[in-house]
């Protein structure tokens, strides 16, 4: 698992209703990582990822 797991609870900070939780890690953030460790400049993560500049970091791979 990679990012901080959801608070499973009923009308918890996480729950958007009807069983429904917001992921703690999105896709773009996660290919953004993946892509910069294998040489991708940041004008081609721009390109390639036009969302990644909506989320305030990348998470850290080990």
């Amino acid at each position: 698992m990679i990012g901080t797991p959801p608070v499973l609870a009923t009308n918890g900070p996480d729950d958007v209703g009807q069983g429904r939780l917001i992921p703690t890690l999105a896709w773009d953030q996660l290919a953004g990582s993946l892509w910069s460790w294998f040489g991708a400049s940041p004008g081609q993560l721009a390109s390639v990822l036009p969302n990644l500049h909506n989320f305030s970091s990348a998470p850290a791979l080990l």
